[in-house]
């Protein structure tokens, strides 16, 4: 989850690295620290806290050279602090970013220690750079030391080096963590991610898994793990994609929410027609919709929820089982796969560790085809994934996911309609679903303009240290979201359940000081969940209702209600989303947390 930049130029790198680390710093913010490699040597800053820090830094003691790798840090092996902050070095003359976990490191440490390796810090990390060290030693150049001590290592990485008596040159290296080439006129670059080069560059270079590369101002070399060299596409980023600049709006979180009508918009264009789903979408072999008989979900977090919302489309509209799993348990135990099952993985970055391993799980164990629901079309889940459907989201900054998540539900609805009407669902249904669709942005839109409500609400949690969410059916999932979004803001501990849920034990936390915030759907559960909610008044809850007005709810003594426009059944989970961003948001700003980069978080979780 930590962020790499490497430079190399005829001019000095310092300000390139410390513009791409402030872009990378969504991935991580406990630490950062930057490595220069001129005639002098190699001279390096760390500093603790977010990139300002080591910006201070370089502003009274600047650094300067032609090559550079830097790092920002979500911290795994060791607490945030200037030791362990990157780079890290063996000698004077050796140093290394590293973005993973390896995972045989203990041992590995015993061993240098063993041959006389000094440690200063707590990190994993350490154990790469002297291990490299130990090859140079043997005479060889750092390329080669690179490739044979990465042959040492299990685990996930990616890396970049810089070593003293190689001035025209850097290496780097990428397996199971993203890694990309930023490709320049006599200057080339490596990054966790392309946007931390769009000042540099806007032409990239994507490095598969096990690459090695050695990186100089005239050319960029790449070696697969057999040690042959590769040719790679080089790929152009569209600058009208998206914009990474907050505007008018105080953070990126709430310029995000507000992006989503546009976004979700994105998501359906091309996607469908007057009254049917365009297949096409998926791919030119398309074919797969007709055999599913099974349908296997798997992602983490935000995304695993949005799963959750799709088990219930896809159940409901095609009728076919379909079930939804926490990547990281997926991967850890023996999994029974149904005859024509669809692998469906869902992450908005693509590069989820978990879900990343799933995958390649999966492809050994007989399913029909693997699909997968991501915001980025470069990342390693679509390119591993048999076929996959972007949700075209844009570049999203803030760490808690926003129109990420209503863009993998938006994609979520097509595929589970496309699957549908390959399984019965009638040409009348369609396109009755088909016409929902199109007015989803709008709906959103109009949801959005209870802002001003909501922000009204949200100086009521402010002195609040609990909080349920209650949903049932797909609110479900909806109210899970919404706790996360509180907890992972606003520091609020907050859980959600299904409302029926309560009295086999939730209830027993009930009092005047907790608010219980429930999503009313407008269906046949509705009057079963006004009998729950009557259990929480009963015993003095505070209830805060998101419905709309044809439920009947009314503002009363522990009642408060915030109107969320009435929509067709099959939107609501996405529509009910929008008021909790913003009740989580604005409980972050009252509360004065950080919310764009909210505290242990970082946005892309690129380690197990």
């Amino acid at each position: 989850m930590c962020g790499i930049v490497g430079a190399i130029a005829r001019r000095n790198v310092a300000k390139i690295l410390l513009e791409g680390l402030s872009r990378l710093e969504y991935r991580g913010y406990d630490s950062s620290g930057m490595a220069v490699n001129n005639d002098d040597g190699v001279h390096a800053h760390r500093a603790v806290g977010k990139v300002q820090a080591l910006k201070n830094k370089c502003e009274m003691v600047p650094l300067d050279g032609h090559i550079g790798i830097a790092h920002t840090r979500w911290a795994t092996h060791g607490k945030p602090t200037e030791v362990n902050a990157h780079p890290h070095f063996s000698g004077d003359d050796l140093a290394i970013v590293h973005n993973g976990i390896i995972e045989n490191h203990s041992l590995l440490r015993k061993e240098l220690q063993d041959k006389g390796y000094v440690f200063k810090s707590e990190t994993d990390t350490e154990v790469i750079v002297h291990l490299i060290f130990d090859e140079l030693k043997n005479g060889t150049d750092l390329l080669t030391s690179v490739q044979a001590a990465l042959l040492k290592l299990e685990g996930a990485f990616a890396l970049a080096v810089t070593y003293k008596p190689e001035k025209e040159r850097f290496v780097a290296a990428r397996k199971g963590s993203p890694l990309v080439v930023g490709v320049g006129i006599e200057e080339n670059f490596v990054a966790s991610d392309q946007l931390a080069l769009l000042h540099v560059t806007d032409q990239f270079i994507f490095l598969e898994e096990g690459d090695v590369v050695d990186v100089s101002r005239d050319q960029v070399v790449i070696y697969n793990t057999q040690g042959e060299t590769q040719d790679r596409p080089i790929s152009v980023f569209n600058h009208h994609l998206d914009s990474t600049d907050k505007g008018e709006f105080r953070h990126y979180m709430l310029k995000e929410i507000y992006e989503q009508p546009k976004v979700v918009s994105a998501c359906l264009e091309g996607r469908i027609s007057e009254d049917s789903v365009l297949t096409s979408c998926f791919g030119a072999d398309s074919d797969f919709l007709k055999q599913v008989e099974n349908i296997h979900i798997v992602a983490c977090g935000t995304s695993y929820h949005a799963g959750m919302v799709a088990k219930h489309w896809i159940e409901e509209l095609a009728g076919l089982p379909c079930s939804v799993e926490v990547a990281s348990e997926y991967r850890y135990r023996k999994v029974a796969v149904p005859k024509n099952s669809l692998f469906l993985t869902i992450s908005q970055s693509g590069e989820t560790a978990d879900t990343l391993a799933a995958l390649k799980m999966a492809k050994q164990l007989g399913y029909l085809t693997t699909l997968a629901i991501c915001n980025v079309p470069s990342s390693s889940l679509v390119r591993e994934s048999d076929l996959a459907l972007l949700t075209n989201a844009g570049t999203e900054i803030g760490v808690a996911s926003t129109k990420a998540f209503t863009t993998q539900l938006t994609a979520l609805l097509l595929t589970s309609v496309a699957i549908a009407v390959q399984h019965g669902l009638s040409a009348a249904k369609e396109s009755e679903l088909v016409r929902c669709m199109r007015g989803l942005p709008a709906h959103i839109d109009t949801a959005l303009r209870q802002d001003g409500s909501i922000k009204m609400l949200a100086d009521r949690f402010a002195n609040k240290h609990n909080a349920i969410f209650l949903g049932r059916g797909t609110m479900y999932p909806i109210a899970l979201e919404g706790a996360l979004k509180l907890k992972e803001i606003s520091y609020i501990h907050a859980e959600a359940y299904p409302a029926g849920e309560l009295k086999h034990g939730p209830l027993a936390l009930v009092d005047e000081e907790m608010p219980i915030i429930t999503v009313v759907p407008n269906n046949n559960l509705l009057d079963k969940l006004k009998s729950n909610l009557q259990e929480v008044s009963a015993r003095g809850g505070e209830l805060y209702v998101f419905a709309d007005l044809d439920t009947k709810f009314q503002e009363e003594i522990g009642i408060t209600f915030t109107e969320v426009p009435k929509v067709p059944e099959i939107l609501a989970p996405i529509v009910h989303t929008i008021p909790l961003q913003l009740l989580a948001y604005y409980v972050a700003v009252v509360k004065g947390t950080d919310v764009d980069q909210p505290r242990n978080l970082a946005k892309s979780v690129t380690v197990e």
